[in-house]
């Protein structure tokens, strides 16, 4: 007797029945991922949790292989939707319905600069090229052949961008196709690789749904894109990910890789016990050490601010710095002023903002900070988020704003430079550098 095939599982209960969505995705940096305290974290991963808590939904989020795997489980109705920076393209119309997008984004076609560089689809016809099977890219280079029938490109198994990535940045392949928003995310990590050219139409990113999706769940989801596209909470949240992505040019991230592996170990222990003092990750107080004097216990100003953290004198005498040149007094005083700053911060401001605000005090002062502020309320910006104070504190260094300023001209510029920079620096120190777990470390000398 033949075998019988297989039948697909029944599918889920509807999200009004159970309480509970379950959401397609995979790991990876721009959807969601483990950060450093232990906890998920990622663009996908908040923008669903903030969808669930609108709701009342319970979530739970089922990782996948590959694209392969989330598109099938999708359609026999495994999950209510994907979220994991699905691209709207016309072949996928014709299987799923899509959310309102929340992102656009350009392919991209990356290339190593120790190689040739590839201006259009001919040229890559020449060229050992790599994409993510059954991504968008794979569909592009396909439409492509119509007119550069020779193209041949190699399809990964992988997960993410990154991965194909990787490989290009170590000469295992000549040029990648990836989104725009994955190469932000990614290039601070790869120095050598860089855009060789982009697609002009942009793409947008949504939630992918089944074809005949539960009306009740699509109509909320519907209603949560309006809503966080109005209310500013996607602006917010686009600012988190990718808000600084692009702010340091490709020698900036280079040299830091550099220092990073030579300089930073003779400074570890002190950003350890810097962060046993203070209870802030010691990657994001070596990332202001960098961008203060990439790690130069030496650095002087020419107005006199001087060691690594580069403190005033007053500053210095605050918190109890005899020797500014000193690296260990230096990295435990600017970090215990920078705790300062974030608890003298409004208890209005929630993380991660507070800690960019505090840091644009740092760098500052709080009254400019709080200028800045007043300015963002002034423009109906929102005063509790950088991505909106950011805009606003360049404008105090203009003598229209800066003289109706409570605190008066401000290099309101160079607080923003400040703060993006840094968050650059600790990002590529959260990828590479573990976290600081006293209990398994033996005592610092």
């Amino acid at each position: 007797m033949p075998k019988l095939p297989k039948l697909p599982p029944p599918p889920i209960a509807a999200p009004a029945k159970s309480g509970e969505i379950v959401v397609l995705t995979h790991n990876g940096p721009t959807t969601y991922f483990e950060a450093a305290d232990g906890k998920p974290s990622g663009f996908e991963y908040d923008l669903v949790t903030r969808f669930a808590e609108q709701n009342g939904y319970r979530v739970r989020f089922v990782e996948t292989q590959n694209l392969s795997e989330m598109f099938t489980l999708l359609s026999q109705h495994q999950a209510h939707f994907i979220a994991a920076g699905i691209s709207v393209i016309a072949s996928r119309k014709e299987a799923m319905q899509f959310s309102p997008s929340y992102l656009s984004v350009t392919q991209q076609v990356i290339y190593n600069k120790d190689g040739l560089k590839p201006n259009n689809f001919a040229d890559l016809a020449k060229m050992r090229v790599e994409v993510i099977a059954g991504s968008s890219h794979a569909e592009t280079l396909r439409l492509a052949t119509k007119a550069t029938p020779q193209l041949k490109w190699t399809e990964l198994p992988a997960k993410w961008d990154e991965e194909a990535l990787n490989r290009l940045a170590n000469g295992l392949s000549d040029a990648v196709m990836t989104d725009s928003n994955e190469f932000d995310v990614a290039r601070k990590f790869y120095p050598n690789l860089d855009v060789a050219f982009e697609l002009p139409k942009a793409d947008q990113l949504a939630w992918a749904f089944p074809k005949t999706p539960d009306p009740v769940l699509f109509e909320q989801v519907q209603q949560f894109m309006r809503k966080i596209k109005q209310d500013g909470t996607l602006k917010r949240l686009v600012d988190k990910y990718y808000g600084h992505a692009d702010r340091l040019e490709e020698a900036d991230v280079a040299g830091f890789l550099d220092k990073m592996h030579t300089i930073l170990p003779k400074y570890r222990k002190y950003f350890y016990a810097a962060q046993d003092v203070t209870g802030i990750d010691w990657r994001l107080i070596a990332a202001v050490g960098y961008q203060e004097s990439h790690w130069d216990p030496y650095a002087t100003s020419p107005t006199g601010v001087r060691g690594l953290m580069m403190m005033t004198g007053s500053t210095a005498d605050l918190m109890g710095v005899d020797d500014r040149l000193n690296p260990q007094q230096s990295i435990l005083g600017g970090a215990k002023y920078l705790a300062l700053m974030i608890d003298q911060m409004s208890t209005k401001l929630t993380e991660p903002d507070r800690t960019w605000m505090a840091l644009a005090a740092y760098n500052q002062g709080q009254g400019h900070l709080e200028d800045a502020r007043v300015l963002a309320q002034r423009c109906k910006l929102n005063p509790v988020a950088w991505s909106d104070v950011k805009t606003t504190m360049p404008m105090l260094s203009s003598s229209e704003q800066g003289s109706l300023a409570k605190h008066g001209f401000c290099r309101g510029g160079e607080a923003v430079i400040f703060v993006e920079n840094i968050r650059t620096y600790y990002d590529i120190l959260q990828k590479f550098e573990r976290p600081y777990k006293p209990l398994l470390m033996s005592k610092i000398d």
